[in-house]
């Protein structure tokens, strides 16, 4: 039998949400666990999980993450009946429930997966965000255009 030791420490990250990053200002960032099939888990090992308009929403006080999709594992035996997208519980403590209960009250504000990171555990990183208007996705693109001309030494 092969020893499987994990160390907490050392995280692959699996899939990444960029896009929230561009849609999001992104004010405070967690991390919870998640609950999973055998057959999801190796998939997320795998690297087959999309976060692409992925979000989370309270559910009678659970959090759950609504439209991550994990693709059936390659070499699992015959499950008729998978659904990649269905809702998944994510694990966090009361106190921090509660605190996010609060939080995601205000107007405006989202709790947006940004990344899945897999090692002994599934772990998804969320983050608080505010959502951006056009024009200020448009001065942000602007400000990192002229930090990049700066940089190489082009005028701007």
């Amino acid at each position: 039998m092969a020893n499987l030791s994990y160390n907490l420490k050392e995280m692959k990250i699996v899939a990444q949400n960029r896009r929230a990053r561009y849609d999001y200002d992104i004010v405070d960032t967690l991390e919870a666990g998640i609950s999973l099939t055998g057959q999801e888990v190796k998939s997320c090992r795998m690297g087959n999980v999309n976060l692409g308009g992925s979000y989370v929403s309270l559910i009678s006080g659970k959090p759950v993450i609504k439209g991550m999709k994990i693709a059936k594992y390659n070499f699992a035996s015959t499950v008729e009946d998978y659904q990649p997208g269905r809702d998944r519980v994510l694990l966090m403590k009361k106190r921090e429930v509660e605190k996010l209960t609060s939080t995601l009250a205000e107007k405006g504000v989202s709790l947006i997966p940004l990344e899945v990171k897999a090692g002994k555990y599934i772990k998804v990183t969320l983050g608080l965000g505010k959502g951006r208007k056009r024009y200020d996705k448009r001065q942000n693109k602007k400000e990192k255009d002229i930090k990049r001309r700066l940089k190489e030494g082009r005028e701007v």
